[in-house]
């Protein structure tokens, strides 16, 4: 029996470890607090005990995402959901699989102590944007909802640089400014801001940050299990978002400086604890927004634009 159970013992204990299936995961800007359930999964093996081996991919340019999935570059990709609505427009064939942030951050920023006291102050002025289409759709209908017609806006693309234009006067105001970031960021450089809130001047609530895959291709089973690892990190934060602000910020000792540690405050009640969860009605209610804007001529069916992948595929 010694002789049988022994090259056995030898054999277990020279076993490899189960394979991980490698999963590429465009984010929507550099890691930052938005991501913390992402990083927490990370930091906390939860990807590894769901099987996964997950490669976090910053975008070289804002509007990149979205599109690397669409063409099979990644497997998912962080965005908005916004941006998800024009996104089928274009041809791009993705599905939301996924909520990351369940409010909206955008807002328009202006100097409090500048010119711009109220939304209509903005007619005859210029107002930056960094994501082309999606915040520009924004604008004009918070614009449209405080009798300013966006032809009187000179809005212009200033990417990366959101903060800084507006703080160095370029322009007399910003969207697409994050409420928990650029808000913080030009309070450390010793100026006030002041955000007007989409949901606020006539946009609809909507998911701030999701997981879109392609609508043909994603690997359902791989993505549930990335989503309940991700809900198993939100809940660590929610339970104890001090403990887990510290995890996240040792991942990467340049995580660690005063604007991040504001944003985490700000950022954490609003990651999404249910992220697999689907709200049809958010995503009717935004189609028949932007049909009533006038930005399209018809609607899309949430059930073309949103999908479960944590369901049981119907026999």
């Amino acid at each position: 029996m010694k002789n049988i159970l022994a090259p056995l013992a030898l054999t277990l204990i020279a076993a490899p470890a189960l394979a991980q299936d490698k999963m590429t995961v465009m984010l929507d800007w550099f890691i930052n607090p938005d991501h913390g359930p992402i990083i927490l999964a990370q930091e906390n093996g939860y990807f590894t005990d769901a099987g996964l081996e997950v490669e976090l991919i910053s975008p070289a340019d804002p509007n990149e995402p979205p599109r690397m999935v669409a063409a099979g570059q990644v497997d998912l990709a962080v965005s908005y959901q916004p941006e998800l609505h024009l996104a089928q427009r274009e041809g791009l064939d993705l599905r939301r699989v996924g909520t990351l942030i369940e409010t909206p951050l955008t807002c328009l920023v202006v100097r409090a102590d500048g010119p711009v006291q109220e939304m209509a102050d903005l007619k005859g002025r210029k107002v930056g944007f960094a994501v082309a289409g999606v915040q520009e759709m924004l604008l004009d209908a918070m614009l449209s909802n405080n009798g300013v017609d966006p032809s009187e806006v000179e809005q212009i693309n200033i990417g990366w640089s959101i903060s800084p234009a507006l703080m160095s006067g370029q322009v007399d105001g910003v969207i697409g400014a994050f409420r928990n970031f650029e808000l913080n960021q030009m309070q450390i450089e010793g100026h006030e801001g002041r955000c007007f809130y989409p949901e606020a001047e006539g946009v609809p609530a909507y998911d701030e940050l999701i997981y879109v895959a392609h609508a043909e291709k994603m690997d359902r089973d791989m993505i549930a299990r990335f989503l309940r690892a991700t809900e198993r990190a939100a809940a660590d934060i929610v339970n104890d978002p001090t403990a887990s602000g510290e995890v996240f910020f040792a991942s990467d000792a340049e995580l660690r400086n005063e604007l991040n540690t504001r944003a985490w405050v700000d950022t954490w009640p609003r990651f999404a604890t249910r992220p697999a969860a689907v709200d049809h009605g958010r995503y009717d209610r935004f189609e028949t927004f932007m049909q009533e804007s006038g930005v399209v001529e018809t609607t899309i069916p949430a059930t073309d634009l949103v999908v479960d992948v944590t369901a049981k595929a119907k026999p």
